[in-house]
């Protein structure tokens, strides 16, 4: 069975990827990783992260996905050993130089989508370096994927669904250049996601041709209140191959990647809840499979920025708008105690809530849980509305702990 990645930026991440159905995780090292605006993980909790995962039997990768000066390189060098020692089982790299080491180590070594892996010579290449896996480029189409993972002698991983990124397998300069923060650094600052202006010069030699298979690209430009023309053109779409899982499994892929350690528990939570229901489904019966049309619906509830399919079927054109999802989260309180008997929680609100009212309890051994409220109680007495400023019984049947956060999701 194809193996489900999911992302991890910090425990309650964690949690609620492992608790939703996640094969394995992957999560990134303080100063060693292309998501360093992520919270992260220390060394010393590498140890904890690997005890949570073999509880649901789930695999461990560390990301050391950034370019590496000879200072980094030494420092990731001298800490194998104390990474091994903590018994995550691989270790994703961008810098092939280190396969030796972390192979040497005990370690598997997978090979970052930076190194834009797109043919089965590059793949041969990494076996006899002792590479056991390699994250294909995204810039292959499904016909490519297919012909690369047949030829393939090491297991081969491909993102499914998540951010796209404006330059090729994500070596951008972009955030460097404006600011100095390297995005191959992992300290990208995502410039490509602003509203850009254009401006153009007139010039009698010029001669623009139309050179694109696009006859209306009003989807690029679009005139502002104070003529100017803004575009996204720097932003493509969120990926998102929830109607092509069969596609998928039968070209042979290893292993389905969700992008996003930056992005919030609940987002964790959501996708691979779904992308979980739907390779479970195929596997059951494949000739019958359908996708549900719920799905889709649910993948839409979190933060995006519209969908499209990457470069499996074509070339990405349409430009990414801001979060697209139906619902805002907002914060309104925090669990004080859960009564296992019973099972009910008690909350403290700092805002309104009401019978009805669809809230996502957040926590480091909670993962990320979502919940309608269908029944209240203050001092015994059932209630259907609750003030901000008050302690409320709500039944939930999943258990909670003391001080997870509780949000509210609110229709925008």
């Amino acid at each position: 069975m194809v193996e489900l990645l999911s992302p991890a930026g910090n425990f309650i991440s964690l949690r609620a990827v492992l608790e939703n159905g996640a094969d394995a995780t992957y999560f990134g090292l303080d100063d060693f990783n292309m998501r360093a605006n992520a919270k992260n993980f220390s060394l010393n909790d590498l140890s904890e992260v690997s005890k949570i995962a073999k509880e649901y039997s789930a695999k461990t990768y560390l990301c050391s996905n950034v370019v590496l000066n000879e200072d980094r390189a030494m420092e990731l060098k001298n800490n194998l050993g104390e990474i091994a020692a903590s018994e995550i089982d691989g270790i994703i790299l961008s810098d092939i130089g280190l396969i030796e080491e972390v192979v040497g180590n005990g370690l598997e070594a997978h090979i970052s989508v930076q190194e834009n892996i797109s043919n089965s010579f590059i793949l041969k290449t990494l076996k006899k370096l002792g590479a056991k896996r390699a994250i294909l480029s995204r810039e292959l189409s499904l016909e490519d994927i297919k012909k690369t993972v047949k030829n393939s002698p090491i297991e081969t991983e491909v993102f499914i669904h998540g951010a796209m990124c404006m330059a090729i397998s994500g070596r951008c300069f972009l955030s460097s250049g404006l600011y100095g923060r390297s995005a191959n650094c992992g300290d990208c600052l995502q410039p490509c996601r602003k509203n850009w202006t254009m401006t153009f010069e007139e010039d009698n030699n010029d001669s623009v041709i139309n050179l694109s298979e696009v006859n209306d690209e009003s989807f690029v430009i679009s005139k502002s209140y104070d003529d100017s023309y803004r575009t996204n053109f720097f932003s493509p779409k969120d990926m998102m191959m929830i109607e092509h899982i069969p596609e998928l499994i039968e070209a042979g892929i290893d292993s389905f990647k969700i992008e996003g350690r930056a992005r919030s528990p609940d987002y964790g939570a959501m996708v691979t809840d779904v992308y979980r229901q739907a390779i479970d489904k195929y596997y059951e019966c494949p000739k019958e499979y359908k996708i549900n049309p719920q799905w889709i619906e649910e993948l839409k509830s979190v933060f995006n920025r519209g969908f499209d399919t990457g470069f499996y079927f074509n070339t990405p054109f349409e430009t990414s708008e801001n979060n697209q999802s139906k619902f805002i989260k907002k914060d309104i309180g925090q669990v004080v105690n859960y009564f296992n008997k019973v099972k009910v929680a008690e909350l403290k609100i700092w805002d309104d809530l009401a019978i009805g009212d669809e809230i996502l309890i957040q926590g480091k051994t909670t993962g990320s849980i979502k919940h309608k409220i269908d029944s209240m109680q203050i001092n015994g007495e059932n209630v259907e509305n609750v003030e901000k400023g008050n302690n409320v019984g709500v039944a939930i049947s999943t258990k909670v702990r003391e001080h997870d956060f509780v949000y509210k999701l609110v229709k925008r």
